[in-house]
């Protein structure tokens, strides 16, 4: 990767920087000249795509009706909710309120569960009773797990063997489980096969928790029982394991053995490959294989496949007109699912929003998506893409940006490389929640 390209991609990770360099600003000013009647606009999640796009929509056009509908009163990253299991951050570091987003913006939050979303009335139904009627919808509900592929792991069981890839109790289970464990004992990270949301996620838990054992239980080991046979930046933490934590992880792909079909809770044992290899350890981490969020899989909004075919310029359902879905249910061309990825075609979507609701012409959109990981608490390593729209309709990467670290290099590049990983979360949640 060309030291520039990564520079000139690390710019614009800003919300500033993104506005001006994406064109949105322009979108913008043209947005608040109509004089049409203020539309409503109903936004349901209130994570990276949801509550960027609530904000997004009132800077774009202050004049607008933004509803946010979530039903917790705050959220809780899931970047960062590795940083906590290896004691480098607090679970209150990782939580974000709204109400940034009603005084300052003047979105109004309301905080109830969707029962039902009605596309032919244009309605959100909510639990306590309230109705919403909207011009335009956007749903950002995250994902959801396939818990029929592992037989014996569901919902239930993970409230003992936790997934923790909704971050929030689980972190905290998962982190409890760590602690108590004995020294000299196994953790055992079991991981799906694409898509899923994070890709590197796993592998930068795996190096968090190898820094708290090195640090409080150095005889423990790490078991990584993948079903992929290779992952995001593979070299680069494999590098960083074999610097930092030699000895101590192991990963095991799917060709040798990886993929696990199923999990003896009572026992603490997976079962891999047809029931042939079997895995006992003290602590399990199960990530099961995933899927759009439960309510757009409620709302008819899913496909086959289980994700949420859109409008790539747009991100407005190909199934159900006048609902965008954006974030990680939905199927984004080459993007993968992350909080930058939502945050990005937030922005994008409030954008043709106003510009739709102002008989504007769309812009061609352009993402940008970036990915921090810390496999210590100095030493990070990053990947980084710029997305344009195809002549296909379907969001590609572009060639020659962006990159991923290079290999190397000094320590001093990989000590800088974890201060702008500390330096990016604290922007992306400055410019989603703030």
């Amino acid at each position: 990767m060309k030291t520039i390209s990564r520079r000139k991609i690390l710019k614009v990770l800003g919300a500033g920087g993104a506005l001006s360099s994406l064109g949105l600003a322009g979108c913008a000013s043209q947005g608040v000249v109509s004089g049409k009647a203020a539309a409503k606009i109903v936004v349901v999640g209130g994570g990276f795509g949801g509550a960027t796009c609530a904000k997004y929509l009132k800077r774009f056009d202050s004049n607008l009706e933004v509803t946010l509908v979530e039903q917790n009163r705050q959220y809780t990253t899931c970047p960062g909710s590795n940083w906590v299991l290896g004691g480098l951050r607090g679970m209150g570091d990782i939580t974000h309120g709204y109400g940034d987003l009603n005084s300052r913006y003047g979105v109004k939050v309301v905080h109830d569960t969707v029962t039902a979303i009605e596309p032919g009335q244009r309605r959100v139904v909510l639990a306590g009773g309230q109705s919403l009627s909207y011009d335009r919808l956007v749903v950002s509900p995250g994902i959801d797990f396939r818990w029929e592929e592992i037989e014996g792991y569901d919902a239930s069981v993970a409230e003992k063997i936790p997934h923790a890839w909704k971050a929030g109790p689980q972190t905290k289970l998962l982190y409890d489980q760590l602690r108590a464990m004995p020294d000299g004992g196994t953790v055992l990270m079991a991981i799906p096969g694409n898509p899923f949301r994070c890709p590197p996620g796993p592998y930068e838990r795996a190096s968090m928790i190898a820094h708290y054992l090195k640090t409080n239980k150095p005889k423990s080991k790490i078991l990584m029982l993948d079903t992929k046979d290779a992952f995001s930046k593979k070299g680069l933490f494999e590098a960083g394991w074999a610097a930092l934590y030699p000895g101590m992880i192991e990963w095991v792909p799917g060709s040798s053995g990886g993929k696990v079909e199923r999990v003896d809770a009572a026992t603490r044992t997976v079962y891999a490959q047809s029931g042939m290899d079997q895995h006992k350890a003290d602590v399990l981490n199960i990530i099961p294989p995933q899927r759009a969020g439960q309510l757009a899989q409620i709302a008819g909004l899913t496909n086959e496949g289980g994700w949420c075919p859109v409008n790539q310029q747009t991100f407005e359902s190909t199934i159900h007109p006048g609902i965008h879905v954006i974030g990680d249910s939905s199927i984004a061309g080459a993007m993968p699912k992350s909080g930058h990825s939502a945050n990005s075609q937030a922005k994008m979507t409030a954008a043709a929003i106003v510009a739709m609701l102002k008989d504007l012409p769309v812009i061609s959109p352009s993402h940008v998506n970036t990915c921090y990981s810390l496999i210590g608490p100095d030493y990070g390593i990053t990947v980084a893409a710029v997305y344009r729209l195809g002549d296909d309709g379907a969001i590609a990467g572009v060639k020659g940006a962006g990159g991923v670290s290079p290999t190397d290099v000094p320590q001093q590049f990989r000590t800088q490389e974890a201060r702008y990983a500390e330096g990016w979360y604290a922007s992306i949640t400055q410019d989603s929640f703030r």
